[in-house]
């Protein structure tokens, strides 16, 4: 059991295992910053829109 465990294989194994899920969480991480920065964005300039006339509701 204990050299299953400490075998070369399954510890690379488990080290791409933890990059990987870094890396995901990386990723997500920047959408959710990005996709927060847009949704301001977009709000600003909807509400300009709206102050200038040019959208209406």
């Amino acid at each position: 059991m204990l050299d299953a465990l400490t075998s070369g294989s399954t510890i690379l194994l488990v080290l791409a295992a933890l990059a990987a899920f870094a890396v995901v969480v990386t990723a997500i991480r920047i959408a959710v910053k990005l996709a927060i920065r847009i949704g301001l964005i977009a709000a600003v300039v909807l509400a300009a829109l709206y102050a200038v006339g040019v959208v209406s509701w």
